[in-house]
């Protein structure tokens, strides 16, 4: 398989629904979090997008979302999140398992992810995300396996304050097993807000332990 094509492919289609503003209904607000949906076009699902505002500059940003290192220290969906392959510096592939959620009714999944991020124009950065079939990693009789879809972040600088940047993410996972649409449906946005709550402590976090460090 040619996975920086597939790279290339999924970042433009992450862009594609940046671009588009039409049939987006908002589902969800909190937090100075919005959560949209629209129907996905590649299964019976939706498509979400999720905006907000990070105290963090781009580059920092980007940086914290795309290297696998530390991941699973401050995104709490997740238990287990490696890199099982590394392609180049800006590309690899990832086996994730994500914790239970929905008070338990959604059992773990288990995921095989190519993982990229590219630079453009205007200091943006996309960070695309696909799922991919890795025969090193065959799926296991403890965990259904997922798919994602197109997935991924968008990351932009705020012009009037470059300290902040502007965080847009495009979910739409395919959870497979006997799952009911309505369940996924009625507790994702819920879920997709956690995550970004999850990216502001982090960010929090990372912050406070590089002042202790520098002070220490």
């Amino acid at each position: 398989m040619d996975y920086k094509a597939l790279a290339q492919q999924t970042a433009q289609e992450i862009l594609g629904y940046y671009q588009d503003t039409s049939g987006w209904k908002v589902v969800k607000n909190s937090k100075k979090i919005t959560v949209s949906s629209k129907a996905s076009k590649k299964f019976h699902g939706n498509l979400y997008r999720v905006e907000a505002m990070i105290p963090e500059s781009t580059s920092k940003l980007s940086d914290f979302l795309f290297k696998p290192e530390n991941r699973v220290t401050w995104d709490k969906s997740l238990k287990m999140y490696n890199m099982v392959l590394k392609i180049d510096l800006d590309t690899f592939l990832c086996h994730t398992i994500t914790e239970s959620f929905a008070m338990g009714s959604i059992s773990p999944r288990d995921f095989i992810n190519l993982v990229s991020v590219k630079h453009y124009e205007g200091n943006m950065d996309v960070i695309s995300s696909t799922s991919v079939d890795f025969p090193a990693y065959p799926p296991s009789s403890s965990y259904i396996r997922g798919y994602n879809h197109a997935c991924g972040y968008i990351c932009l600088p705020v012009q009037e304050n470059p300290a902040y940047s502007k965080l847009v993410m495009f979910v739409q996972t395919e959870m497979r097993g006997k799952l009911a649409p309505s369940i996924i449906e009625a507790t994702m946005p819920s879920n997709l807000v956690s995550f970004m709550i999850n990216v502001k402590d982090g960010i929090k976090t990372q912050k406070n332990s590089i002042k202790t460090w520098i002070s220490s």
